[in-house]
């Protein structure tokens, strides 16, 4: 048969990775080019103003800190934290404790702004398919991920963190068989890695692009400090101004 020899755990931790990482370059980049002006969060902060303030707040608090404690988490080289004389028990302890709280001040944000996009008809009906299935799919992720604090808890030794970590390692050094470090773990883990790479192919689609204009504007205005960077549909340039006294005296 043709799927005879067909494998998930392959196919989920061996491909998918690098469709995902695809999907995230090039939709990015066409969005940007075709469609510059849903580059955008798209805000309704005009409705229900204080719940979307404490929903975005914990939120955005707690998501970047779990964004970047995964990023330094998984990417940082096994080498450099032995150097280092970084015990891995004590690295997996930092990682549920700080994980566990940011995880929580998430999903409670992430509750409070589904919650208020759902069912204030106002902002209901301003908000897309995608705006909703977005933030239903991190809210879900955000809930399996503290799930699988209770299965970290069971080998705080270190064992399991360094197999996740090699496996992103290998992925990002391009090594074929970075899947098998991750066939025998957990369900719950599995399927956490498949709905973060399934947002990450969601991410040029949607409200979510707006984090890349977040993390790129600095180096935007230091490039090109005093200037407001605006997009504009004008094929030609703008005539060049008159200057005051030309205005007052046109004959000039």
């Amino acid at each position: 048969m043709l799927f005879a020899n067909f494998d998930i755990n392959y196919f989920i931790f061996g491909v998918m990775p690098y469709v995902a990482l695809t999907v995230l370059l090039v939709g990015s980049i066409a969005r940007y080019e075709r469609d510059p002006f849903t580059w955008k969060s798209s805000s309704s902060q005009l409705l229900r103003r204080k719940q979307l303030i404490w929903g975005s707040v914990l939120f955005h608090v707690g998501i970047i800190t779990v964004f970047f404690g995964h990023l330094i988490g998984l990417f940082t080289p096994l080498w450099l934290i032995d150097a280092l004389g970084v015990p891995h028990g004590f690295k997996q302890w930092m990682a549920v404790i700080i994980g566990g709280v940011a995880g929580v001040a998430a999903l409670i944000g992430a509750s409070m702004l589904l919650h208020r996009r759902l069912f204030d008809p106002r902002i209901r009906v301003h908000s897309s398919f995608m705006d909703i299935l977005i933030l239903a799919l991190i809210w879900l992720q955000l809930f399996v991920g503290l799930g699988t604090i209770t299965l970290t808890l069971e080998h705080m030794d270190g064992i399991e963190m360094v197999r996740f970590m090699t496996w992103s390692q290998s992925v990002v050094m391009l090594k074929l068989n970075a899947w098998a470090q991750v066939v025998d773990v957990h369900w719950l883990y599995k399927f956490h890695i498949l709905l973060g790479l399934i947002i990450v192919m969601l991410f040029p689609f949607t409200r979510l692009v707006h984090m890349i204009s977040g993390l790129a504007l600095p180096f935007r205005f230091l490039l090109r400090p005093g200037y407001q960077l605006v997009r504009s549909r004008r094929q030609q340039a703008l005539p060049p101004r008159k200057t005051a006294r030309q205005r007052t005296n046109p004959a000039e």
